[in-house]
């Protein structure tokens, strides 16, 4: 298991290797994922995809302000804090955005949320940092 210490050695040099052009994959990436997690959502309850973007939009406002929060633009491939605090203020800034609409906030909805938007929002982070590493491996 890696240290905290090469987990910070990491972020380091995620920051020093970021670019403007090299952000906006991650930015894009982030929000298509939130749309696909909405709209996955309302197609397992038989409802309509035109409503997707009235069932994303809380979570969408959540990753943005997660974006603003950790400063992701600095280390967009990092777990921590990027990836972490992304994740976090899309499912609780969303839930919170859902309860002040009168939008459903059950609780078995929340862990579904939280699950499914870990996966997706951390899960592809880890999956470009395994290819990076193989890639580098090649000679």
């Amino acid at each position: 298991m890696p240290s905290i210490e090469s987990a910070h050695t990491a972020n380091r040099t995620d920051q020093r290797q970021t670019t403007s052009a090299s952000v906006w994959p991650y930015v894009a990436a982030d929000l298509v994922l939130v749309i696909l997690f909405a709209a996955i959502g309302r197609s397992s309850h038989g409802e309509s995809l035109a409503g997707t973007a009235l069932t994303a939009w809380p979570f969408l406002v959540g990753a943005i302000v997660g974006w603003l929060l950790s400063k992701a633009w600095r280390a967009p491939a990092s777990l921590i804090p990027s990836g972490v605090t992304i994740w976090l203020a899309t499912v609780i800034v969303g839930m919170l955005l859902r309860a002040a609409t009168g939008s459903g906030t059950h609780w078995s909805f929340i862990i579904v949320a939280t699950i499914a938007n870990a996966v997706f929002l951390l899960g592809y982070r880890v999956l470009a940092r395994v290819i990076a590493k193989i890639a580098q491996r090649r000679p």
